[in-house]
């Protein structure tokens, strides 16, 4: 799974109100403030920080133009702009927890995973049943390399959010990487469950059914991974050690000069 499914960033937008014009000057920072949710929906990057920028230059102490600025400048991966905007928001409003969760997001996007904690710890001081600010320090925590707290983190975030896929998907990959491979496989198994149309989902459960030793289990789930997406080179080669295995020596070899085709090297 791509690593950018990691970096969770909670969005707060305002819904768009009736009778905001998109020409001319914005009159007050509230409409400025409005212009600016409007073009971050629509995906104008530049024009959502212009009207922020006006909404804060009407309003210096209007927290929410901060706060939507530095979502802009995250997205956009101007994560020191966004740092410094977070901040500012919660200068003006020291109880805004998203803007905690979300600065402490970009810490952990930063690769400052102490920074991160403590933001997050905050939001969840803030908001306790913030499962997004449990999920991120739960990353952090990882990060820092402390399984039993991300296991922790993510386990309480499971339970103010259980029908999020990522987050059992998460938990899974830390199951399995200090090889507690049947609560990995229960927590793959439910994100199947959540998002049955995800491909890495099969091929990482097939990995751990592979640690186990049961290949068969291991061929079906790579073989479904294949069908939702056949272009997955590592997967052919997942496949064909499983396949190799069990002794299924021209199977395996198929699946290898997949694999190759593909663009993986076969081992």
């Amino acid at each position: 799974m791509n690593a950018r499914r990691r970096l969770v960033m909670v969005l707060v937008i305002g819904m768009l109100m009736p009778g905001v014009s998109m020409a001319g000057e914005p009159k007050s920072a509230a409409e400025a403030l409005k212009r600016g949710e409007q073009l971050l929906s629509a995906g104008d990057s530049d024009g959502a920080i212009a009207a922020y920028t006006e909404a804060i230059r009407l309003d210096p102490k209007d927290h929410e133009a901060y706060f939507g600025r530095a979502i802009v400048y995250a997205r956009t991966g101007n994560l020191d702009e966004a740092i410094a905007d977070f901040t500012k928001a919660i200068e003006i409003n020291p109880k805004l927890a998203l803007a905690y969760c979300n600065r402490g997001n970009t810490f952990l996007v930063k690769g400052n995973y102490d920074r991160a904690i403590a933001d997050c710890t905050e939001a969840i001081r803030l908001v306790p049943n913030s499962a997004i600010a449990y999920y991120n320090r739960g990353m952090a925590y990882g990060k820092k390399g402390n399984f039993d707290k991300e296991i922790e983190d993510y386990s309480e975030a499971i339970h103010l959010d259980p029908k999020n896929a990522t987050t059992y998907f998460d938990r899974a990959v830390t199951y399995a990487h200090t090889n507690r491979l049947d609560e990995a496989i229960a927590d793959f198994t439910e994100a199947i469950r959540l998002d049955p149309q995800n491909a890495t989902m099969y091929s990482s459960r097939g990995v751990v059914y592979g640690l186990k030793g049961d290949f068969d289990k291991a061929i079906a789930d790579c073989t479904e991974a294949i069908r939702l997406d056949p272009k997955d080179a590592q997967v052919y080669q997942n496949r064909g050690v499983a396949y190799e295995k069990k002794g299924e020596k021209a199977k395996a070899e198929e699946d290898f000069a997949q694999a190759k085709k593909l663009g993986d090297k076969p081992k």
